[in-house]
Formats: C-alpha cells, sequence, structure tokens
C-alpha cells in the first residue's frame, strides 16, 4: 500500500523560507513531488508535519493559511488518485501516482473532484452539505457513466444533457434543480481554486424553485389530531406530542427540537438558536408546551425532549433516525384524523404559518415567529417589531384549539 509523508526542507541561506515537499513510497520505492510553498522553519511543525497558522493578526496568516489550504487539498487529492488506483485493481506505482497528479489540473475529471471536494467537507464538519454533494455525484456518475467527463468539459450543452437525464430519470423539476443548483455549487468552488475557467454552464437550465402544494392542514385538522384518543398507542402518542409541540413553538424544526436543553427555558421563556440561520429565537412558555415537556421529558436528562441523549455521540443521525420514526408514526396519526395529505413533522410548520395568516396577523410578524432570514421584503418591518406581537400571536393561535 503506498504511503504518503509531507516534509519541509529549510533554506540553507539563513532567514530565507523552505519548501514543501511530498513523498510517496510504494513497494519499497519512493518518489518526491516538490512544490513551490514556501515557509519559514517556523512556521512548520515537524513532529506532526503540520502547518503552524500564525495569529489573524500576522502578516503572514494569510499566505500561511493559504499554504495550508493548498497542502490539504494536494494530500486529499493524492490519497483520492492512490484509491482510485486501488480500486481499479491494477498495479501501480509511486511514479505512476505522481504522474497522474501532475497532469494538468484542467485534466481532473468532475466526479473526482467531487470525491475530493466531499471528503474536505466531511473533515471539515460539514456533513449535510458533503451529504448533498455525495448525492449530486452520484446521480452525475451515472449520467457519465464510463466516460471521464473532466472539469474543463463542463459546458451548456453538457449540463443541459444532463438535466434532461435527471428529467427522463423520473424526477420532478424541484428535484432537478436541487441537482443543477447544487453541481452549479460544486462548479464554482473548481473556478475558485483555479481548476478552470468560468464559463457558465448552467445559464440554460432550470434552477429555480416552483411552488409546490400547499401542506398545510386546517384548524379543524389540528384540532382533530390534538383530540386524537391515543391512549392505548404510545408510538403514536408521542408522534403527535411532536408535532403539538412544533406547532406550539411556531413551527419550530426537528433538529432544533432535538437539540433544546432544560437550560433553554427561564423565566418562563423558552430561548434557542435556530441551526439553519442562527438566529436566535424566543418564545413565551405556554401551559400547552409544559403539559408536552411533563408527559415526555426525561428528568435525568438534560434535553428537555427524548429525542437526543447524554450520551449520544453522533447526535445528527440520531435525531435524523428519530425524525424519521416520528414522521413514520405521524402518517397513521393523520390517517385516523381522517387528512387528506401526509403528516409529518414540517407540515407543522405550514400550519402555524397557514392558521396565522387566518387569524389576519400580519406577514412581518409570521415571518418573525418562525425565524425567516430569506424573506427580505418583510426584514425592512421585522426590525420595528418586538417579540411581545409574536408572543402575542402565538397565544392567540394556541387558544384557537
Amino acid at each position: 500500500m503506498a504511503t504518503l509523508k509531507i516534509k519541509f526542507r529549510p533554506s540553507a541561506s539563513q532567514g530565507k523560507e523552505g519548501k514543501i515537499f511530498y513523498r510517496i513510497t510504494h513497494n519499497r520505492q519512493s518518489c518526491q513531488i516538490t512544490t513551490d510553498y514556501h515557509l519559514f522553519a517556523n512556521e512548520w511543525d515537524g513532529i506532526r508535519s503540520k502547518v503552524i497558522i500564525p495569529e489573524s493578526c500576522s502578516e503572514r496568516f494569510e499566505h500561511v493559511n493559504q499554504t495550508a489550504f493548498r497542502i490539504t487539498s494536494d494530500i486529499e487529492r493524492l490519497h483520492n488518485i492512490i484509491r482510485q488506483f486501488r480500486r481499479a485493481d491494477l498495479p501501480y506505482s509511486s511514479s505512476g501516482i505522481i504522474e497522474r497528479f501532475l497532469l494538468p489540473q484542467q485534466d481532473m475529471g468532475m466526479v473526482e473532484y467531487i470525491s475530493s471536494l466531499v471528503d474536505r467537507l466531511i473533515k471539515a464538519g460539514k456533513e449535510c452539505t458533503a451529504k448533498t454533494y455525495t448525492a449530486v455525484k452520484s446521480s452525475f456518475s451515472k449520467f457519465a457513466k464510463e466516460r471521464n467527463i473532466c472539469i474543463r468539459d463542463m459546458n451548456p450543452d453538457l449540463v443541459m444533457s444532463f438535466e434532461s437525464f435527471l428529467l427522463k430519470s423520473g424526477l420532478c423539476p424541484n428535484s432537478t434543480s436541487f441537482h443543477m443548483r447544487n453541481l452549479r455549487a460544486i462548479y464554482n468552488r473548481a473556478v475558485e481554486e483555479g481548476l478552470t475557467e468560468q464559463n457558465n454552464p448552467f445559464r440554460r437550465v432550470y434552477t429555480g424553485v416552483a411552488k409546490t402544494v400547499k401542506r398545510a392542514v386546517p384548524l379543524c385538522g389540528i384540532k382533530k389530531i390534538k383530540n386524537l384518543n391515543l391512549e392505548n398507542k404510545p408510538d403514536l402518542c408521542f408522534a403527535r406530542d411532536m408535532f403539538m409541540f412544533s406547532f406550539y413553538t411556531r413551527g419550530m424544526s426537528i433538529i432544533d427540537m432535538s437539540y433544546l436543553k432544560k437550560t433553554n427555558l427561564a423565566n418562563g421563556f423558552l430561548i434557542y438558536r435556530r441551526k439553519k440561520t442562527g438566529q436566535t429565537l424566543t418564545i413565551k412558555w405556554e401551559k400547552q408546551m409544559q403539559e408536552i415537556v411533563s408527559r415526555c421529558s426525561i428528568e435525568s436528562s438534560s434535553y428537555l425532549l427524548p429525542i437526543l441523549d447524554d450520551e449520544c455521540t453522533d447526535t445528527r443521525k440520531r435525531y435524523q433516525t428519530k425524525a424519521q420514526y416520528i414522521n413514520r408514526n405521524l402518517k397513521e396519526v393523520g390517517k385516523l384524523a381522517g387528512l387528506s395529505i401526509p403528516l409529518t413533522l414540517y407540515v407543522a410548520r405550514h400550519c402555524w404559518a397557514s392558521v396565522a395568516r387566518s387569524k389576519n396577523i400580519p406577514l412581518a410578524v409570521i415571518s418573525e415567529g418562525m425565524g425567516h432570514d430569506s424573506e427580505k421584503t418583510t426584514q425592512i418591518y421585522l426590525a420595528e417589531l418586538d417579540s411581545y406581537a409574536v408572543d402575542r400571536a402565538n397565544k392567540l393561535i394556541i387558544k384557537s384549539l
């Protein structure tokens, strides 16, 4: 198996920068790649083979930070090349790895680049984006089949062919647009990294979001859900409680519900930061919310709701699994309530907005209550609103049940 090491060669002249090089060894044969990355000796950790980043206020910060980024990108690309050789199950050498690495980067395959980018995102802790890009890579790989479509090959005709491929495979326009937007983001990143020139290959394809059928349930439907007798069906009862808690809290998302701690609740207010936008929201605590928490909360847990637990290490996977479990049971709850649409946790968010609108609550108040930050038109008015208006709106909705 090939091994890869990062080395620093200090300058023979005192006070001058040294160079970074990579040493690749396979079957006891070693080859090296000399880079044009220059660092001073005090900017290199020889024990950990790692760049030492100076303080952000330092004159060298930008240069050293960019050098560290480039080294990381190179190493990930080299590892990716080694993996490709191994998957092909063909003999290869250290010189062959270097030869592939030194090819003009414009010749890098789009699938290869996405794989490299996904690896970087995972290491940076951006699992959600990595998962999205992995889905795009899977679709693009099926489209490319055995062809090695390079980054520089991306042009309007090829992108239109990919769009047509997705539509023929049964994806709806919004799903196709989702792939187009993310592939465009990947392509733009390759442009930023100097792997190709910008030629706007996505200018002829649809990248918008079409209006979908409303998923809101009318107020009478919410009342039916709330009043269902689920005494002997604990799984359905728990799912119903999570739905109603989301509704009571102005359509709080499952991820935000999952991470709520008991410390988020103090002095009659629930204060939390939205995972999606980073916006801090304050909700007046109502007795209906407390009733659910009293039924569900685990005394020994620091979490407000029993979705995550203190011993959980992979919280993202845990809340996703729990959300699937809740949504599966909510569909059964919806059937028992006689609803015409599949009931999910996300429906609660639509419901709160729809009911609020039916109560003639101003759009700006609704937007504030739901924590929207992309409603540019309403953001002008939001600055003049206080949380009292939102809490009054929420109390009015809850009292309607």
